[in-house]
């Protein structure tokens, strides 16, 4: 990645056009965050698309009540039946939509026979689908180096879920992250959430695990050294890295962890090269404060 991506233009901004009736409700908060990933860009796409639940609930011949759960993720999980005919309608993208809603369902303990009887009907309807050309340029890119940052957090199995869910919500979101002023950062910030929704947390913050260990600048740094005094000094400093600023942290993630260049950096996180260095030089003093405080004058044994 020698040269930060270039955002395509992006189109005008439409305002989301005004709606007779009852708002609809949020999202209810016990939702996992599988469920989070397909549910999130259907209801944007929803409110962004000037239909009623009146007008939608005629289209599918599904009651507007059940529609207006389903847009809130109460009740029980929804068959893919349903939401395949929601999309349609609401015009999103199949493939992806049913790749995050098969992860939710079978999160959510659905058996695997439950789900292939959803989608039997419209197997051959999603066969062919492939994302715009720009997106997939996008994942060329970017892919790599996203799965290097959710390594940090993650283990292989969920790394790849995590990566694999955030080109899926893209996808759904894609002409949103056009218009978006800066199309890198925005997908920055699907990955980020995606991640964090997967990485355990110790008092609010994320815990950055054995699996850190797998980057491939710490691999050569505990072959050169005593391993398990380096790995004590190492998960010292992960303790001390979750108490940065998100910024902060996802600047020393790819810089310290990822052995990511400063110019690459900023072209994946979407900011300038000069913030990239700002927020690295800020976060190492914050850490050698942290982990080797200067020592208190007049200080005796």
């Amino acid at each position: 990645m020698t040269t930060p991506f270039e955002p395509p233009a992006p189109p005008p901004l439409r305002p989301a056009p005004a709606r007779p009736g009852r708002k609809l409700g949020p999202i209810a908060e016990e939702l996992s965050s599988a469920h989070r990933a397909w549910l999130g860009p259907m209801r944007e796409t929803y409110l962004t698309s000037g239909l009623t639940l009146s007008e939608l609930s005629a289209r599918v011949r599904l009651a507007k009540s059940k529609i207006s759960e389903l847009l809130r993720g109460i009740g029980l999980y929804p068959r893919w039946e349903i939401i395949f005919s929601l999309s349609r309608e609401l015009n999103m993208p199949y493939w992806p939509l049913y790749r995050l809603w098969r992860q939710a369902a079978l999160e959510a303990h659905k058996s695997r026979e439950w789900v292939e009887r959803c989608s039997e009907k419209t197997a051959v309807t999603m066969s062919h689908a492939a994302p715009p050309l720009d997106h997939r340029a996008f994942r060329e890119l970017v892919e790599s180096f996203y799965s290097l940052y959710a390594q940090v957090f993650l283990e292989d199995e969920e790394r790849d879920t995590a990566v694999s869910d955030t080109f899926d919500i893209l996808w759904l979101c894609w002409n949103d992250a056009l218009a978006s002023p800066d199309t890198r950062k925005f997908a920055w910030n699907v990955l980020r959430a995606t991640v964090m929704a997967r990485t355990p947390h110790v008092d609010g913050r994320p815990e950055l695990g054995w699996a850190a260990f797998d980057t491939v600048a710490l691999q050569s740094v505990i072959a050169a050294s005593d391993r398990a005094e380096q790995i004590e000094e190492t998960l010292d400093l992960f303790k001390a890295m979750s108490r940065l600023p998100d910024h902060q942290l996802d600047v020393m993630v790819l810089r310290r962890l990822c052995g990511i260049t400063p110019e690459d950096a900023s072209g994946l996180l979407g900011v300038p090269l000069a913030t990239v260095r700002s927020d690295e030089r800020h976060a190492v003093h914050f850490l050698e404060s942290v982990i080797c405080p200067p020592e208190t004058e007049g200080k005796t044994a």
